[in-house]
């Protein structure tokens, strides 16, 4: 299991309100660094199987570029409006390139499980369409931090 969360615990989200969290929101903001030392922040879509965060990235992007030279790798899934509402998760570890690039959907057992889970996820498919620009990253975090101000209510 990725690293034990110390601060917040009374606001953090328990393992299943975490899994609940990932398989419903759509969105993250993804960390990387240039070679320079820059940071760089983009949003893409993921998906979640339980312990791993795909992200199906354009292979002629910055992003894709920096994880090649440095596969460090931060991302940020948030939701909410008001200050009590808010909610989220850090994730954070190395990025792993899985299958082909750009993936044109050639038989890959390792991703059938994240392209059914993204297809139906953010397009109402049950096949992965690819468009031979993307490719998979994979992020098995090391730490997660998550973080639940609905909780605060109840305290």
């Amino acid at each position: 299991m990725a690293g034990t969360q110390r601060r917040g615990r009374r606001i953090m989200m328990t393992p299943g309100e975490l899994d609940e969290f990932l398989a419903e929101q759509r969105t993250c903001r993804v960390a990387t660094v240039s070679a320079d030392g820059r940071p760089h922040v983009s949003a893409l879509w993921f998906a979640w199987d339980g312990t791993s965060l795909w992200l199906y990235s354009i292979t002629r992007s910055r992003r894709w570029a920096e994880l090649r030279h440095d596969p460090r790798l931060a991302v940020v899934v948030d939701d909410g409006e008001e200050y009590g509402e808010l909610r989220g998760v850090e994730l954070s570890g190395t990025a792993v390139f899985v299958g082909e690039a750009p993936r044109t959907g050639g038989p890959n057992p390792e991703l059938d499980v994240p392209e059914g889970l993204f297809a139906r996820k953010n397009f109402g498919l049950d096949e992965m369409p690819h468009d031979g620009r993307h490719a998979w990253l994979r992020l098995t975090p090391d730490t997660i931090a998550s973080w639940d101000f609905r909780k605060l209510s109840a305290l």
